[in-house]
């Protein structure tokens, strides 16, 4: 038999791992999406495991990451991410108007008020087959300018104003003009999810507006150091390098703490993008797309998040350089100083050379004069003795004699220092 790799099961099952449930018109939903982080895990699942208990429902496991069950009246779908939970509540239900008493009322309020994390998203979702004028959708959306198309296929019709309205939620209105259940659901999990990742895509946007104002002051005093590097004037080499060291770490801070936001800005842009593909929109005469708000008005933030990425990266590069050449520059004024210190310690070297030479000529001269001196007073003796000498004479003979070994006997001395030198 093969061997199965410990991970098989659980990798082909995740292509199924968020499963939206059918929906039969006329629906309603209720969408509440909080930005709770992985620290808020464990707060996140025990909130809903007691929310499963006041139901009597089977929890979730300790590794599952979506849960759907029915209740008293609706139904509940728990959805984790890495970074924010999603709680739908929907009711199969027939309802005269679309967004008045939602289902999130039917959810105990004492629960929801201690929902771990932010609220980010909440968004009211109505399917239905009725026939609605112009008029009667605009005051729906408190006729504010609306966003529509006919999506997958023309099967439905979706109108939304992207606006938050009295209870704080947005509102999606779908008109239901063919479609099978599993369709049905699959198109309410992608509005869902369209307003969720548009969501956490822009909560780079802050960020990267709070960033820009410091980008450009780095930019300005990266800008004024080149500048100085450049000039014939005179520049404290030692100042400059801390100011470059001191710019270097404030981007390289920056940049770690934007990287991150700005990366899943970007995963949650795309993922928009291919929720905004399966639609599959067309157009309805006079009335803007979903996809052409979203290219108008995410697309630019998205955009500028990028930039302020991009800015950073080129800072980051143009700081490294500066360095580079800023220590290449002190690296060669310290060669240079460094040979003009061992030109100066070569003259040195030369004067203790001749310095010595001299010395060891009159260190020989004042050798042979003792030296002499001494024969001297041993040829007088030896005259005093009875030896027919001349003791001038032998004195003046013994000069050149004992200079001579005197100076053969101090050159074999040098020749030994230095090999015992090398």
């Amino acid at each position: 038999m093969f061997v199965e790799h410990p991970q098989r099961v659980a990798l082909h099952n995740e292509i199924h791992a968020r499963p939206f449930g059918g929906v039969i018109s006329p629906t309603r939903c209720s969408c509440i999406a909080f930005q709770a982080g992985e620290e808020l895990d464990k707060g996140v699942r025990d909130h809903f495991v007691a929310f499963c208990n006041r139901y009597s429902l089977t929890p979730p496991a300790p590794d599952q990451k979506y849960y759907e069950a029915s209740c008293d009246g609706f139904s509940v779908i728990w959805e984790r991410h890495a970074e924010f939970t999603v709680y739908v509540f929907k009711r199969m239900e027939t309802f005269d108007h679309p967004f008045e008493d939602p289902i999130i009322n039917l959810v105990p309020q004492d629960w929801l008020s201690d929902t771990p994390g932010q609220l980010l998203v909440g968004l009211h979702i109505s399917i239905d087959k009725t026939e609605r004028s112009e008029d009667e959708i605009s005051r729906l959306f408190d006729h504010n300018g609306l966003t529509g198309s006919r999506v997958l296929g023309g099967s439905a019709q979706v109108w939304t104003d992207f606006r938050l309205h009295g209870d704080g939620f947005g509102r999606i209105l779908v008109k239901d003009q063919g479609m099978e259940k599993l369709q049905a659901g699959r198109l309410v999990q992608r509005l869902q999810e369209i307003e969720v990742y548009r969501m956490m895509a822009l909560l780079a946007f802050p960020l990267a507006h709070s960033a820009t104002p410091k980008v450009s002051e780095i930019d300005t005093r990266l800008s004024d150091i080149t500048a100085e590097m450049a000039s014939k004037t005179h520049t404290n080499d030692e100042e400059t390098l801390s100011k470059l060291t001191d710019l270097a770490a404030q981007t390289e801070e920056m940049a770690a703490s934007l990287n991150y936001r700005f990366s899943a800005a970007r995963a949650y842009h795309r993922i928009v993008q291919a929720r905004l593909t399966e639609l599959r929109e067309e157009r309805v005469e006079g009335v803007q797309t979903i996809t052409e708000f979203m290219e108008r008005r995410l697309a630019p933030a998205m955009r500028t998040c990028q930039n302020i990425g991009d800015r950073l990266e080129v800072l980051s590069k143009r700081v490294a350089r500066a360095n580079n050449l800023l220590r290449t520059r002190v690296d060669i004024l310290l060669e240079a100083q460094n040979r003009d210190l061992l030109a100066s310690m070569d003259r040195r070297v030369k004067l203790q050379l001749r310095l010595q030479q001299t010395v060891e000529g009159l260190s020989v001269a004042a050798i042979t004069y003792y030296a002499v001196g001494l024969l001297g007073y041993l040829f007088k003796a030896i005259k005093d003795a009875g030896v027919p000498i001349n003791d001038r004479m032998a004195t003046g003979i013994a000069v050149p004699v004992v200079l001579a070994t005197i100076w053969l006997a101090m050159r074999r001395i040098r020749k030994a220092l230095h090999k015992a030198d090398d």
